[in-house]
């Protein structure tokens, strides 16, 4: 989607006036049609590198505030470039009551790390994540581990030094200067490879454990009625 501000048009994009994209507010994929769209006259006497735009959620209605860096500006334009910041992130969600406590508390500040695109520190507190896991799960589970996130990187079809800078961050101890830093792309591919791996190690445990104890307290229910 390129975007355009003109002096006499306005805003103006390839895709049409609108974009899409996860709300922070109401967590509905939807719509953003623009609220609040800064004049071009004003950008063209400011020069500046970046640009604020304020969208409206169609879902909701709530505003959301998005940041472009300034490609070019000409003498009755200025373009944008196609990629832009959130400046407020939807909050991740993920099944926290089945981790164990040091785990959730470390998981919950790398998952507010990442809404906050502090991708860096995300990484370092994935990292610890990870660790702290590793320690509650016990011996074998780091190999344990590094299967299913293999398997993980061979079901997104991503080549070994890509996925790299993923695998050293959740597998490699030592200090934080040793941390790969990371883009945006990587960040989402590393969320996406922890929520995996701590949902196998502990959600999916949890919830079966819990629904084998609930199907074995029935059969025990329905033995006593039957000789009762």
């Amino acid at each position: 989607m390129a975007i355009t501000l003109h002096r006499a048009e306005g805003l103006q994009s390839d895709e049409g006036e609108s974009l899409a994209l996860e709300c922070p507010y109401c967590g509905v994929y939807a719509n953003m049609s623009p609220q609040a769209v800064p004049e071009a006259a004003q950008l063209i006497e400011t020069q500046p590198k970046h640009v604020g735009l304020v969208y409206q959620c169609d879902a909701c209605r709530a505003p959301v505030f998005l940041r472009f860096a300034v490609k070019e500006i000409g003498e009755d334009h200025v373009e944008l470039y196609r990629n832009f910041a959130e400046l407020e992130r939807p909050t991740e969600r993920f099944a926290f009551s089945y981790l164990p406590r040091e785990t959730e508390v470390l998981f919950r500040e790398a998952l507010a790390c990442y809404s906050n695109n502090s991708f860096n520190a995300f990484a370092s507190m994935c990292r610890r994540t990870a660790a702290s896991a590793f320690r509650a799960l016990g011996e074998g589970s780091k190999m344990r581990g590094f299967d299913e996130v293999m398997q993980a990187q061979e079901i997104a079809g991503m080549d070994d030094e890509s996925f790299a800078p993923i695998k050293l961050i959740i597998f490699e101890s030592g200090d934080d200067e040793r941390l790969p830093l990371l883009n945006r792309i990587q960040a989402g591919i590393l969320l996406e490879v922890m929520k995996d791996l701590l949902y196998q190690s502990f959600v999916r445990r949890g919830k079966l454990t819990r629904a084998l104890k609930v199907r074995q307290f029935f059969v025990q229910e329905s033995d006593f009625a039957s000789t009762a």
